[in-house]
């Protein structure tokens, strides 16, 4: 009997409450709800699109112009006219369709090209710098008869930036020359030259018997200008000696200059020096064993 009239007193006060007038605030509950917004910014202006009936196998081309950032947008097939926008506008091409490869090949080329010549390099490196390797560096002193020909070998070390170009030189201080044996030559994981000494035997700076140094450094900058880290640094530290060869002459002809059979004066004088103290010391020695009745 309960369960019978509490199902009855429920059943009246829902139709009471669907009945009941309610205030307009509360129905309208559009004014609460935010629609959803498009996918577009509301800074965009609107898009507008030509569309040109073509065939399948040519999609349509669409320009898509942004107030906010005055970039353009190519979509579609037509490469020369993405281009053609792009250079107009001087921003980045986005496109789509057939030659969509095309066009991102020629946006980023760009880019890649500007962000390849900067290397960031750690300024607690050492300078790159050569070590030699034909001759060796810890071999002994080097000697190279004038007409032969001459091989440098070396290593780079501590090299990040490595440069466009080398020149390879070999200076003289004694005749205040300068040979050019390689000039803006490539650079690999080792460098290697060979010098012809023939072509420099004669003319205007003649090789001569002397000490010559090599010199190896960037090709874009002066032999003194100081590396930075991790760039190549010019390098002189090794030296060699040159000589030009004689004629052979067989030992029964051969006259040495300064050589001479006879006593000079001061071995002269040192011979007679010799000789009196020795007489000296011998009468000096009879006397004194003879005078005491030593003997």
């Amino acid at each position: 009997m309960r369960f019978l009239q509490l199902l009855l007193t429920l059943f009246f006060s829902v139709s009471f409450t669907a009945a009941w007038p309610w205030p307009r605030a509360v129905l309208d509950v559009g004014e609460f709800v935010q629609r959803r917004q498009d996918e577009q910014s509301p800074a965009s202006s609107t898009v507008k699109s030509d569309t040109t009936k073509t065939s399948s196998s040519k999609p349509t081309a669409t320009v898509t112009k942004s107030a906010a950032s005055g970039s353009t947008f190519i979509r579609g097939s037509s490469a020369t006219s993405a281009s053609a926008a792009a250079e107009s506008t001087g921003n980045t091409i986005t496109a789509t369709g057939k030659d969509a490869s095309t066009a991102k090949h020629n946006s980023s080329t760009k880019t890649t090209q500007a962000s390849s010549k900067i290397t960031s390099v750690d300024p607690r490196l050492p300078a790159g710098g050569i070590e030699m390797l034909t001759p060796s560096a810890i071999a002994a002193a080097s000697y190279y008869k004038i007409g032969d020909q001459v091989t440098f070998g070396w290593n780079y070390t501590s090299l990040v930036v490595p440069p466009s170009g080398i020149d390879v030189l070999v200076s003289c201080s004694a005749n205040s020359a300068t040979y050019t044996l390689s000039s803006n030559a490539s650079v690999g994981p080792t460098g290697a030259v060979i010098w012809d000494t023939k072509l420099d035997a004669t003319g205007s700076a003649p090789l001569l018997t002397e000490t010559y140094t090599l010199v190896i450094h960037d090709a874009s900058k002066d032999v003194t200008a100081v590396a930075s880290a991790g760039y190549l640094g010019s390098y002189d530290q090794f030296t060699f000696g040159m000589y030009v060869p004689q004629q052979y002459t067989p030992l029964s002809d051969f006259v040495c200059a300064t050589c001479s059979g006879a006593l000079s004066d001061m071995e002269r004088q040192t011979l007679k020096f010799l000789l009196g103290m020795s007489m000296i010391t011998v009468l000096s020695f009879t006397w004194f064993v003879g005078g005491f009745g030593i003997v």
